[in-house]
């Protein structure tokens, strides 16, 4: 098996793992600034959003954690896939 296989291989694999908890961070980040600034909503009103957003629910010791995680998983999807892009650009000009 070659190294872009292995890598496609593996970036398929965390894919799954990774898409939830980013596109939750998304929502409700995305979510949180535009109630503040679009619907002048108080800081109160939508701090559920940023408990969401940054993992609080989960209790001080998870929530780094859950920050490091997210961050990584994020690196590893636009690094792999990155990676897999530019070996398929590569491939097409040869």
């Amino acid at each position: 098996m070659s190294l872009v296989s292995q890598l496609r291989a593996l970036h398929r694999r965390v894919a799954p793992i990774v898409v939830l908890p980013l596109l939750l961070t998304v929502t409700t980040g995305v979510g949180y600034r535009l109630a503040r600034d679009w619907f002048g909503m108080d800081r109160e009103a939508v701090h559920w959003l940023m408990t969401l957003h940054e993992g609080e629910w989960l209790g001080e010791t998870l929530e780094p954690v859950v920050v490091l995680l997210n961050a990584l998983g994020l690196l590893w999807m636009l690094i792999t896939g990155t990676t897999l892009l530019i070996e398929r650009w590569r491939r097409q000009v040869q």
